[in-house]
């Protein structure tokens, strides 16, 4: 029991507040079964809404405990497959995108040498929106690196769905800060999951355009970029208009869907589903990364829609009914009680669970008084709408003509291996059939051990081959084409046809007697001397002969009329 002097705090507020009638929602405590519904992954890192970008900056890392504190209090960790504890990302992985000098920078500042280090501050825009904060690089590897382990798990098949609310941060560029991000998460995974998948869709549905993961493929053809943004070319970052589509191998891959203040659930609702069914069949992603910034709710510090959590969850909803690999990240939002009660429901919309309106009883009760502890408050209606059907259906059928232009998913047999591949595949030690493949595939794989027989060998029985002990022959008869061109019987070449050869003038291309067989002398000679016509007059005795000589032969056929132009009598001295 509480005494009456320690029922309030210093700040005469109570310990513990009382909802009286508004109930508190009672956690679900029965697991779900590994096969029953698709297997989902929950990373958060421990401690990585603990960091503080400064008092008066709009972002907070705190939302991450409070989104944290609401999944488990409703229970959903009973309802989610694996939940992760991820290592944070190494620089080497952060340089898979962001250059070196970048990294490095990232490495070192800090709130005490941030004056010595004040023109690399500038060079890498640390300015304002991005300030340098207590342990700032630390947290860029947390929420990397939690990005970096949902899209491996996607990648080796573990999960079907990965979520990473402390990732999503989508304006930082390869080698500066913009708009609260340090590391690009989004391209990082995206980079990853182009190891297995070969096209990969990103849909970002935060209120600021994604310009950093638009700029890092925008000449890429293998993933394709789609954001769902406020667009006045004045509200940050001021890029994202209807006509940028990509340039070089990109064109026509990159979709922007600009928008205006004060739109609401069912405009919104309806061109994201025409949008995002037109490009998943044109473009048939294997992967798809979702970006949920919560900026685009209505009543967000920041933003200027009129968008509802049940809205915004259709949208994960209707994304995740496509039944392809997804990685779910987090991104904008400003209205931190808001953002944690959005990212709670699209949890439960992710692992298929009915949570009630009630919110649960956890340590952050006093964030979510002034809404009655409810996990959909009224958050609509607040801004004019300034958006039209017109206008709306403009934008839907400019995007279906771009994707009219892709005819069919693109192929990826001659991509770019990601980075860091080339040089781990360097490092392997290759056998001799992959060092033949690396010269040409003619050879690849092929290996012969029978012997070569040459044409005019005899033998008495399978490979009984005669070996007298006599000298090998001085000469051989020539080619009747030319000696220069002949290749040497010693080294004859893989996959020669052992049929006959192409004849010219009666004799066959490259016919030779075998140096390394035993013939016995009587017989070489007098068949080399049997082709041996004298110049004249060819009788009817003399073709006969030509033909009884041919059979005798092996695999012969009967010679021509014509006789050679340099016929050639050799005689071989034993």
């Amino acid at each position: 029991m509480v005494r009456a002097s320690q029922a309030t705090t210093f700040s005469s507020s109570a310990y513990f507040d009382d909802r009286g009638p508004h109930g508190t929602a009672q956690p679900i405590t029965e697991r779900v079964n590994p096969h029953s519904r698709p297997i989902v992954s929950y990373f958060f890192p421990k401690g990585v809404g603990e960091f503080h970008y400064g008092e008066r900056h709009p972002m907070k890392p705190h939302r991450l405990t409070l989104t944290n504190a609401l999944v488990m209090g409703y229970g959903l960790d009973k309802q989610i497959h694996h939940m992760y504890n991820p290592r944070p990302a190494t620089q080497v992985e952060l340089e898979m995108y962001h250059d070196h000098d970048y990294i490095e920078f990232l490495s070192r500042v800090t709130p005490n040498n941030q004056n010595e280090m004040r023109h690399l501050i500038d060079t890498f825009n640390c300015v304002e929106d991005c300030p340098i904060f207590a342990e700032m690089y630390d947290f860029c590897r947390m929420y990397a690196g939690a990005s970096l382990a949902g899209a491996r798990k996607l990648c080796s098949g573990t999960c079907d769905t990965a979520i990473n609310w402390s990732g999503g941060l989508h304006h930082a560029k390869r080698g500066e800060a913009s708009g609260f991000c340090y590391v690009n998460d989004i391209v990082l995974a995206i980079l990853e999951l182009l190891r297995y998948h070969p096209r990969v869709l990103y849909i970002d549905i935060d209120i600021h355009h994604g310009d950093g993961v638009e700029l890092a493929f925008y000449h890429s053809n293998r993933v394709m970029t789609v954001s769902f943004h406020k667009y006045t070319g004045e509200f940050f970052p001021g890029t994202g208009k209807l006509d940028d589509n990509g340039a070089s191998l990109g064109k026509h891959f990159c979709l922007n869907v600009p928008l205006q203040d004060g739109v609401d659930d069912e405009m919104y609702l309806t061109v994201f589903k025409t949008v995002i069914e037109d490009t998943v069949t044109a473009f048939r992603p294997t992967a798809i990364v979702l970006q949920c910034g919560a900026d685009s709710l209505g009543c967000d510090r920041l933003g200027a829609f009129n968008l509802s959590i049940a809205a915004h969850g259709e949208c994960v909803n209707f994304v995740r009914k496509f039944n392809v690999p997804l990685l779910v990240l987090g991104g904008g939002g400003y209205t931190i009680k808001n953002v944690s009660r959005c990212w709670t429901y699209e949890t439960a919309v992710l692992v298929g669970a009915e949570i009630p309106d009630e919110l649960p009883a956890t340590a952050y009760d006093p964030f979510f008084r002034d809404s009655e502890w409810k996990l959909h408050p009224p958050l609509t209606g607040r801004v004019e709408n300034q958006n039209t059907p017109a206008s709306l259906q403009k934008i839907t059928i400019s995007i279906r003509n771009k994707l009219r232009y892709l005819q069919g998913a693109p192929s990826v047999a001659m991509q770019e291996i990601p980075p860091d591949l080339e040089g781990l595949l360097a490092d392997e030690d290759k056998n001799q059939e992959e060092r033949d493949e690396e010269r040409g595939t003619a050879f690849a794989g092929e290996s012969r051990s029978d012997r070569c027989i040459a044409r005019h060998e005899y033998f008495e029985g399978d490979n009984d081959v005669d070996h007298d002990d006599c000298a090998p022959p001085s000469a051989t008869r020539r080619n009747p084409i030319s000696a220069s061109t002949r290749r040497p019987r010693a080294r004859r070449s893989r996959g020669r046809a052992r049929g006959r050869a192409v004849t010219v003038n009666g004799r066959e291309d490259g016919e030779e007697v075998d140096e390394s067989s035993s013939v016995k002398p009587a017989k070489t000679r007098s068949r080399i001397r049997s082709r041996a016509k004298p110049r004249g007059r060819i009788t009817e005795k003399d073709k006969d002969k030509d033909v009884e000589d041919m059979d005798a032969d092996v695999g012969g056929e009967p010679e021509s009329g014509v006789e050679p132009v340099t016929p050639v009598d050799v005689d071989i001295d034993i």
